[in-house]
């Protein structure tokens, strides 16, 4: 049987005799390297300095004194993979602050006491292999949970880039541009202080730079020739309305990643000249991830095939941007483009682009990590975790999926907040094959599955199964689909399952959400100007015979909000706004923005329907912020010639003009005067408030 090999400790004292002593203590469990002065020490460990498990050190030496081993140790690092432990009669207070300050682990006073060194050699060593074993659990960690939330990027992006008819590389090319632009930015410039934290941030958050795209009618976002104006003002919408998205998302708005990510969504079509959209705004007004993002999409947008335009060439783009013929941007970040143009060319024809990158992320992360001295500074590790969680839970809220994993050491279940949410159970559980609450999800279901995972192997890991759960007392059927993980010994081990659970009677749903995004106003949620019509219609075919209303709702004076206040303040008047109106309409009924501050509202209904319109009328009536709220109505009534779309559109568009045109902050009930006529107003037909 091989011997296992013994580990390495280099002892360093001018004192043959003190060598002699802790040899004898230590040899039957350590093989022994002696040094007899400081320069003896420093030429040992750079021959040794990876196998070297522990070093006894004398303070004075010849030569060089054990402080300027020390500080050979931290010139090379060695200190952060050796343990050092001080073996010396100088005891002062000064020259202890002194070791200690340049990393030493220990003291040990001489005369030596065996029990007390043998103790402290097997501690010290003890510790820095579990110290060892930590980091490389941690780095597993961090590299599982980046694959994870990367995954769940891709989909969120892919989504887009599907609709937009882009190649599934773009979302892919931005990150690995802007990771290129950001480390030539902080090379360059202390102009833009960022930490790793932020950097990785930006990364991360300009995978979303264009996701209010999915909100874009594809008829628009395909379109192979160039937009008219209007589809133009159309297409410019994605920038708000995917900071708005991501605003709706619930209790994360504290966190840096959605920040950052909104910033990009919002402001990455700004210019440094001030020309861009939607705000305007100018320089450093803008933020340098946004900046950043918008170089690095600009330059994709060239050196990518689109529906309408063949790929430019690198030096080709290149010029482009440098010429200004893409906009404007900083000269500090065109000066980094042409820097690392080449870097930029070599890694968009690479064939490993995200496991590159993925790699380069954990090689920093434990870079940095291996900067502290001590196991309890592993601070910088706790925050790493931190970032990947949030990331993790961020994702997993968008997608609203049920999302578990479970670990058999610890036996452990982990439940996504959404999930454990749905299913009535907390977000971690623990045994939970012995918690009652889990287990009343249906015994023989958990057992059913159970059996299944343990059949699978690490080259066959996923299992897919429908099955019944009980919910909140009612049987539902899920489609379960998971991978068991596997340890990676010569005989791997079961160590564990994550995977989702989609409630299937909701599935369509689910498929769907597409379709709904792209039907409903991103910023306030109804239903938008090209969804409408269809639904309205849809109502007006299925029940025929009901009575029906259409209103046009139209805010008054809302441009003094955005002028006085901001286009910020303007859209928080127009989501509170939105909100009145749910509350002042039955479930049933049609809401739908169908312009910039002009809404609709189509409802059923029967007897005092003057009644419920006043009612209406001053519900709606009100003040955000310092902003007074006063709104024009004009109402149109189906009828036996007027039952279609248009018409009944035509007719409360023409009852808002008359409500406007007699000074607002009234509403009118459509009538005959008003075809072609439309500034005679009938005093029973158009009511002001003083009136009443």
């Amino acid at each position: 049987m091989k011997q296992e090999k013994k580990p390495l400790i280099l002892i360093a004292d001018d004192s043959e005799m003190n060598r002699s002593i802790l040899m004898d203590m230590l040899e039957e469990e350590y093989d022994i390297v002696e040094a007899e002065n400081g320069a003896q020490a420093v030429a040992l460990l750079q021959q040794l300095s990876s196998t070297i498990a522990l070093v006894l050190l004398d303070i004075v030496m010849p030569e060089m004194d054990g402080f300027e081993v020390l500080t050979m140790m931290n010139k090379y690092r060695w200190i952060e993979d050796i343990p050092v432990i001080i073996i010396s009669s100088e005891t002062s207070s000064s020259s202890l602050e002194h070791a200690y300050e340049l990393g030493v682990t220990d003291y040990i006073s001489r005369p030596f006491d065996e029990l007390i060194v043998h103790r402290r050699v097997i501690n010290t060593i003890l510790l820095y292999a579990k110290q060892k074993r930590l980091m490389d659990l941690v780095a597993d960690q961090i590299l599982e949970k980046e694959k994870r939330s990367t995954l769940m990027i891709d989909i969120l992006s892919h989504i887009v880039e599907f609709r937009n008819g882009e190649s599934g590389m773009h979302v892919l090319h931005i990150r690995a541009i802007t990771e290129l632009l950001l480390k030539r930015v902080l090379q360059k410039t202390d102009k833009y202080p960022l930490s790793h934290e932020e950097v990785e941030l930006i990364c991360t958050a300009s995978a979303l730079h264009d996701i209010g795209k999915i909100a874009i009618p594809s008829e628009v976002l395909n379109k192979p020739g160039k937009f008219t104006d209007e589809e133009f003002a159309i297409m410019k919408t994605h920038s708000a309305i995917g900071d708005s998205m991501l605003e709706q998302v619930p209790f994360v708005q504290d966190e840096p990643l959605v920040r950052v990510a909104r910033e990009i969504c919002r402001w990455h079509h700004e210019r440094y000249d001030g020309r861009g959209y939607p705000d305007g705004l100018k320089g450093d007004e803008i933020p340098v991830s946004a900046q950043i993002v918008a170089l690095a999409d600009v330059y994709d947008a060239l050196t990518s095939e689109r529906v309408y335009k063949k790929a430019f060439s690198h030096e080709k783009a290149k010029d482009m941007i440098v010429n200004g013929e893409c906009g404007s941007f900083n000269p500090i970040l065109l000066d980094c483009l042409l820097d690392v143009a080449d870097d930029i060319k070599d890694a968009l024809t690479g064939s490993t682009l995200r496991n590159d990158i993925s790699q380069k992320e954990i090689r920093n992360i434990a870079e940095e990590m291996l900067d502290y001295k001590e196991l309890a500074t592993s601070d910088r590790t706790l925050r790493a975790l931190e970032h990947e969680r949030i990331k993790y839970q961020f994702f997993a809220s968008m997608s609203n999926e049920i999302q578990f994993e479970y670990t058999t050491l610890p036996p452990m279940a982990t439940v996504s907040d959404w999930g454990a949410e749905q299913l009535g159970l907390k977000e971690i559980i623990m045994d939970p094959l012995h918690d009652e609450t889990f287990l009343s999800l249906g015994r023989e279901t958990i057992e059913n599955l159970r059996e299944a995972l343990h059949k699978t192997t690490p080259e066959n890991p996923v299992v897919q199964c429908e099955c019944q759960i009980c919910v909140k007392g009612e049987l539902r059927w899920y489609r379960i689909v998971s991978r068991t993980m596997w340890s990676s010994d010569e005989e791997p081990e079961y160590q564990g399952v994550i995977g989702k659970a989609v409630d299937i009677h909701d599935e369509h749903t689910r498929i769907t959400d597409l379709e709904r995004v792209s039907s409903h106003d991103g910023l306030t949620g109804l239903l938008n100007q090209a969804a409408a019509p269809g639904v309205i219609q849809e109502k007006l075919r299925e029940y025929p015979d009901e009575e029906y209303a259409m209103f046009l709702l139209d805010l008054d004076y809302f441009k003094t909000a955005n002028d006085q206040y901001g286009h910020i303040f303007g859209n928080h008047v127009l989501q509170y706004f939105a909100e009145k109106l749910r509350q002042s309409v039955r479930s049933g009924d049609i809401i739908a923005r169908v312009g910039g501050d002009e809404f609709l509202l189509f409802l059923q209904y029967k007897e005092g329907f003057e009644l419920a319109v006043d009612r209406i009328f001053h519900s709606l009536s009100g003040e955000y912020g310092g902003f007074k709220i006063s709104v024009s109505m004009g109402i149109a009534r189906k009828s036996e010639t007027v039952n279609d779309y248009e018409t009944l559109f035509q007719y409360a568009d023409q009852a808002l003009y008359a409500a406007k045109h007699a000074g607002r902050g009234q509403y009118c009930f459509y009538n005959d005067t008003m075809v072609n006529t439309l500034s005679v107003i009938s005093p029973i037909d158009c009511d002001t408030e003083e009136e009443k």
